[in-house]
């Protein structure tokens, strides 16, 4: 057999080995059909989260600042533990920033 019916021969059984890929009944999609789930935090969630970091952070500052006359008198020393406490809340809920 000539040369170019052996490559015209194996041109045809590549051409029918492709048509019998399982892929070729897919669905065809496309990127748009896809539906993304938007997982990030509400605004509300964040705005929390940083205002109890920064509140905690200003409670032991004040603290600080009136050598414990504020903010309250009566705690005493317990003040920073309220004060650490009020921050690691906010520190613990970026656990779930995404």
């Amino acid at each position: 057999m000539a040369e170019s019916k052996q490559r015209k021969n194996r041109n045809r059984r590549d051409k029918t080995e492709a048509k019998k890929s399982p892929l070729n009944d897919a669905d065809v999609r496309d990127v748009k059909d896809l539906e993304l789930e938007d997982d990030s935090l509400p605004l509300w969630y964040r705005a929390t989260m940083i205002g109890l970091m920064i509140l905690g952070l200003l409670w032991l500052i004040v603290w600080y600042i009136t050598q414990g006359a504020a903010p309250i008198e009566a705690v005493g020393g317990w003040n920073v533990i309220i004060g650490f406490g009020i921050t690691m809340i906010g520190f613990f809920m970026t656990m779930r920033w995404k």
